[in-house]
């Protein structure tokens, strides 16, 4: 077979690479926010009509507030990163204001929730899991910090978007967990990691080295999670002591 520079010119051919690794670098993180609303979307299709539209047993109101706000999130970065790629980046700094508000909230938010379902789940469907609080818990603190850091670094944009892309994985773990399979299997977070490693092959492909936020989150992350899942499956008496604590 011949090679790319015996059937195209050189000028040419680097051209098209060029142009592949230009659309990368452009259009990335906006492909990206189109699929992370496609996993949420897919994922709690699944749920949503008997959990929260068409319950047996009516969920806490918190639970509505919970989604709106999360759902916001996934639609908020979607606007911010097509601004990005519109070039109106004065218009996307003015509302990153909005998102810095929004994600404040997301951290108190969700534990908050999580602790009132966790309560819910065990007095009204009688089906205590007060150890799995270690994986809302761990979301939080995952997301609160990437979003913490992004927004220290908001000056830096190489820094404040792998940042913001990274915050936006941790919640992934929540659609990909409403299939039964991943869920059973304890796959979400790896799940998860598939897409955040994204990041890195994007990096590899157009500035061929992996950023420093990615050398640096991506094994606290993966430490993190498996540190979780152990507190999940293991239960050890001392977590089910805090988290029987926490929500009594």
């Amino acid at each position: 077979m011949a090679s790319l520079s015996q059937s195209v010119p050189a000028p040419a051919a680097r051209k098209l690479v060029t142009n592949r690794n230009g659309l990368l670098e452009e259009y990335f993180y906006f492909a990206m926010s189109l699929l992370f609303a496609t996993i949420v979307v897919t994922g709690f299709s699944r749920t949503v009509n008997q959990n929260l539209f068409h319950p047996a047993i009516p969920r806490p109101f918190l639970l509505w507030v919970h989604g709106a706000a999360f759902s916001g999130w996934v639609a908020f970065y979607i606007f911010q990163s097509a601004l990005v790629r519109s070039r109106n980046v004065k218009l996307h700094r003015k509302l990153g204001w909005i998102g810095a508000g929004l994600g404040a909230v997301m951290v108190p938010l969700g534990l908050t929730t999580a602790v009132i379902m966790n309560r819910f789940d065990a007095v009204e469907l009688h089906q205590p899991f007060p150890a799995f609080l270690s994986i809302p818990f761990y979301d939080m603190l995952a997301f609160g910090t990437m979003f913490s850091l992004a927004i220290a670094w908001r000056r830096k944009p190489e820094l404040h978007r792998r940042l913001l892309f990274l915050a936006t994985c941790c919640l992934l773990d929540a659609p990909f967990g409403r299939s039964d399979f991943i869920f059973n299997h304890d796959l979400y977070f790896v799940c998860l990691d598939i897409v955040a490693l994204l990041g890195v092959v994007r990096d590899l492909i157009v500035n061929r080295s992996v950023h420093a936020v990615y050398r640096y989150a991506l094994p606290l992350m993966i430490v993190g999670q498996a540190f979780t899942v152990y507190l999940w499956r293991g239960s050890p008496a001392w977590w089910l002591r805090a988290t029987q604590t926490i929500t009594s």
